[in-house]
């Protein structure tokens, strides 16, 4: 009987201890929204979200955000001090609509540009051409 109850044991400490590929993708997905600082239905539908996706895309939507972040600063030609305001404010949360994807994010932020705001015609869908796809 004790060696049953042993091995029951030792079985059930065995699994608890392994932290599969769901958990860690559960610990990822808290993580972003933590990073996101979401609360309430926000952060149940950014979690379902998370973490019913098949592919490693949204776990890497910071990364991704980095990228985007610099290579507005780069069109931008910011540097020093501006650069740093622009990439801490690009890069928060706090000003993304959680709920935006993030091409509408990016399209938000080539429509904020100032050249954007200047052009018209054929010239800003060339602009808004280029901002968009990120070269």
């Amino acid at each position: 009987m004790k060696k049953l109850i042993l091995t029951i044991l030792m079985t059930t400490f065995c699994f608890t201890a392994y932290a599969g590929p769901q958990q860690e993708k559960m610990k990822a997905c808290n993580a972003d929204a933590s990073k996101q600082t979401l609360t309430g239905d926000a952060r149940k539908a950014f979690m379902k979200d998370c973490l019913s996706t098949k592919n490693e895309s949204t776990m890497h939507s910071q990364q991704d955000k980095m990228k985007m972040c610099n290579a507005d600063a780069g069109k931008k030609e910011l540097k020093g001090d501006e650069r740093k305001a622009f990439m801490k404010n690009c890069l928060s949360s706090k000003h993304d609509d959680p709920s935006m994807t993030m091409q509408q994010s990016k399209m938000k932020t080539c429509n904020a540009d100032p050249k954007a705001k200047t052009l018209k015609g054929d010239e800003r869908k060339a602009f808004m051409k280029s901002c968009l796809s990120g070269s």
